[in-house]
């Protein structure tokens, strides 16, 4: 396995890994509406050169906000080696914190981070209503039949 600067990789290969498992490159979160194909990031590569693992994020004067996060082989490290990643780059940029939002539907997601210190510091009700209002193919339900409706936001404090 292989930790590389999504900038490194070509951007069609970008366009077809987040066609396959986000449905397109464009994310909506409360914080905006994002192209992941034209974020930072880094993606863990397979033996064959394949994308295994991707995080995108953004940047700003006062934390770091990861956008997508994705591990397509699970229980390897692969999630965690590229979250630490960025929180590696929050630190160099003395940035005291990183943020990720995710949807109340995503148990394996909130737990995820949960396991690795980033705690739940707000709800935000009925947000992916309006995600849907510019991305309507986001669905109503999970595959386990919860509704999707709420976003959550969680944070780490990394810096001092």
């Amino acid at each position: 396995m292989r930790l590389v600067a999504v900038h490194q990789l070509d951007r069609e290969k970008l366009i077809h890994f987040f066609n396959t498992h986000w449905g397109s490159p464009e994310m909506v979160v409360s914080t905006g509406v994002y192209q992941c194909d034209q974020l930072d990031g880094f993606a863990v590569l397979g033996e064959d050169e394949k994308i295994i693992g991707l995080v995108t994020y953004t940047v700003n004067d006062h934390h770091c906000e990861i956008i997508s996060l994705d591990a397509i082989e699970e229980n390897k490290g692969i999630g965690t080696r590229l979250l630490r990643q960025v929180e590696a780059l929050a630190k160099e940029r003395n940035l005291p914190q990183v943020k990720v939002i995710t949807t109340n539907d995503n148990l394996h997601a909130l737990l995820f981070y949960q396991k690795r210190g980033y705690q739940m510091v707000e709800v935000y009700p009925n947000a992916v209503d309006k995600a849907r209002e510019i991305k309507p193919s986001i669905p109503l339900f999970s595959e386990q039949g919860i509704p999707i409706r709420d976003e959550i936001l969680l944070e780490k404090h990394v810096g001092e």
